[in-house]
């Protein structure tokens, strides 16, 4: 939970599932960070399937944003720090969800975002 937060979502190597009322996590592997394209979609029906509710990341694009809203899972971007940070921020109610996307499309193809 030290780990810092990658800033892309689709791209990201590693998805953290936490248990917010007791803070366990389990780590997942992003097998579809190196696809040359839809790595948001794939990214989000994986985390999706593992059963997330809420998505806490740096920058989400709109396919993978359009995805994951399908599936009912509220997005917060603009998430920075480690994750054990970044979660305890949820927790205390100072990140709020987000309606759109805040990168557009293939943007983490090209690298971090700035």
């Amino acid at each position: 939970m030290g780990a810092a937060m990658d800033p892309r979502f689709g791209r990201c190597p590693w998805f953290v599932l936490v248990e917010t009322d007791d803070m366990s996590f389990e780590a997942f592997q992003n097998t579809d960070t190196s696809l040359s394209g839809g790595a948001g979609i794939q990214s989000a029906r994986l985390v999706a399937q593992l059963g997330a509710r809420v998505v806490l990341t740096g920058s989400c694009g709109p396919n993978a944003h359009r995805t994951l809203a399908a599936a009912g899972i509220q997005v917060i971007v603009g998430c920075s720090g480690t994750v054990a940070e970044t979660v305890e921020r949820f927790k205390s109610g100072r990140l709020e969800s987000t309606p759109a996307p805040n990168v557009p499309s293939h943007s983490g193809s090209r690298g971090r975002p700035r």
